[in-house]
């Protein structure tokens, strides 16, 4: 335990299930901002012209590609779930089962990645 400014005891911020849902939470939002502009250079290429588009098309056919996109639709998810988690703590009442939202959150994430893959 530590003492903080004002003289009472805390344990530290850093060690829980809940410290870990926000850094994946922040991590994936970041990997969701990187990839963007890469998203926006496609849309450019599909509006440019035909065959710019069928030559970046082709390119995505590639597992190394595939593999991207389902991490990219596993952070999706992830990020999405501790959006949905967050949203639950600030606006309903604290009940002891919201600890369960942690859980929840990442049973999702697992269930939209591991449905992407199939479908791949």
């Amino acid at each position: 335990m530590r003492v903080n400014a004002i003289g009472t005891r805390h344990h530290s911020a850093r060690r829980g299930a809940a410290y870990v849902a926000f850094l994946v939470h922040r991590l994936s939002g970041l990997a969701l901002a990187l990839f963007l502009p890469v998203h926006f250079w496609a849309l450019a290429q599909a509006l440019r012209a035909e065959a710019e588009l069928e030559g970046f098309l082709r390119w995505t056919d590639s597992p190394l590609v595939k593999a991207a996109e389902w991490t990219l639709v596993l952070l999706l998810a992830a990020h999405a779930g501790g959006g949905l988690r967050l949203l639950a703590l600030e606006f309903l009442p604290w009940r002891d089962w919201q600890r369960s939202l942690l859980a929840v959150a990442a049973a999702f994430t697992v269930v939209v990645g591991l449905a992407f893959a199939l479908a791949l």
